[in-house]
C-alpha cells in the first residue's frame, strides 16, 4: 500500500540546521508532485514547500524561502527538506505529502522543535 515516512527531526538549537527525509513505497514516485507540510502546536497546517516529478521546486512559503530547500531522488523513492538558518517559529510537526494526479496521501509526519 502507499506509505510516506518521515525522518530526520529533532531538537536543534536556533540557526542551525536540519535534513529531513520522506521515504515513499507503494506507488510511481516519480510520477507525482510531492509537498511539504507543517503544524505547529494551536495553529493550522502550513504548506512549506512543493517539488513537481521532474524534481523542479515550485512552491516555497514566503516564512521560508532563502531557508528552506526542497529536493527529491526519484532513484531512491525520497524526499528531502534542507533547512537552514531555523528559527523557534519553525518548531511544528512536519509531513511529507503526496499530491497531484492523485488524491493526497500524508505520512505521519516528525517533530522539529528548535530551541535554546
Amino acid at each position: 500500500q502507499v506509505q510516506l515516512v518521515e525522518s530526520g527531526g529533532g531538537l536543534v538549537q536556533p540557526g542551525g540546521s536540519l535534513r529531513l527525509s520522506c521515504a515513499a513505497s507503494g506507488f510511481t514516485f516519480s510520477m507525482y508532485v510531492m509537498s511539504w507540510y507543517r503544524q505547529a502546536l494551536g495553529k493550522h497546517r502550513e504548506l512549506v514547500a512543493s517539488i513537481n516529478s521532474a524534481g523542479t521546486p515550485t512552491y516555497s512559503a514566503d516564512s521560508v524561502k532563502g531557508r528552506f530547500t526542497v529536493s527529491r531522488d526519484n532513484g531512491k523513492n525520497m524526499m528531502y527538506l534542507q533547512m537552514n538558518s531555523l528559527k523557534p517559529e519553525d518548531t511544528a510537526v512536519y509531513y511529507c505529502v503526496r499530491k497531484w494526479p492523485a488524491s493526497d496521501v500524508w505520512g505521519q509526519g516528525t517533530q522539529v522543535t528548535v530551541s535554546s
